[in-house]
């Protein structure tokens, strides 16, 4: 997965462009939360600078594509911020200190493919949060007849990515594929709202909230996103 970001790092802002109404939601989280911020996939910094301006404090950021985190460095420097950014894999969390808050934002908990695999972040980030740190996280209300209508279709861009790609659609492995014109895939493995909160449950963790966007919206059938927020 690293490698498909590397690709096309330099040009991850384009996408982001129209991706604002998280950075208010993970925002006003850090300002409640009284302690370390550390942001999961953090990419080129696109919600981590705007938490670090608001709170004035340090965050944490990880990230398994070298190439994003260098993008990310060069904003933090052009914002005046400090992100302590780290390469690493989100399944083996591990910091000095324990956590008032993390968040994992843009859907990225999809990349990881097994439940076995989103079983061990979530306990990683279970054992990273001191008592009463919050987790939260967002990721796509999955819509199979969506996906099917996409299924094969080329574009030159569009609103996830901005560059010339192909979708593909695997109905049994629940993966949704996008494979860019120049080369790499990204695989996205949805989830059931039941699986997220079965995750919560393994890993010891308590739903605080659960919204069908980031204005706080009441999840129902037309909802495309999950906003969840837990706590230790």
């Amino acid at each position: 997965m690293s490698n498909w970001y590397d690709a096309w790092a330099d040009r991850y802002d384009e996408r982001s462009v129209g991706l604002t109404a998280d950075v208010p939601f993970y925002v006003g989280l850090a300002r409640e939360a009284d302690g370390l911020l550390v942001e999961l996939a953090v990419g080129t910094g696109r919600v981590a600078i705007p938490v670090a301006q608001a709170t004035g404090r340090r965050v944490v950021g990880i990230d398994s594509s070298p190439a994003m985190l260098a993008q990310a460095r060069v904003r933090a420097v052009e914002a005046g911020v400090a992100l302590d950014l780290r390469e690493g894999d989100i399944r083996d969390l591990e910091i000095e200190e324990p956590a008032a808050l993390i968040y994992c934002p843009a859907r990225s908990l999809l990349h990881l493919p097994t439940w076995a695999d989103r079983r061990r972040c979530f306990e990683r980030v279970a054992a990273s949060l001191r008592p009463d740190g919050r987790f939260a996280w967002n990721a796509f209300a999955f819509d199979h007849q969506m996906a099917a209508a996409v299924d094969g279709q080329h574009a030159d861009t569009s609103p996830g990515l901005p560059v010339p790609h192909t979708i593909h659609y695997s109905v049994s492995d629940n993966r949704v594929d996008m494979t860019l014109d120049d080369g790499g895939t990204g695989s996205l493995w949805w989830a059931t709202k039941n699986e997220w909160l079965g995750l919560l449950d393994v890993a010891g963790l308590q739903l605080e909230a659960l919204y069908g966007g980031f204005a706080g919206e009441r999840l129902d059938d037309n909802s495309h996103e999950y906003v969840f927020v837990a706590r230790r």
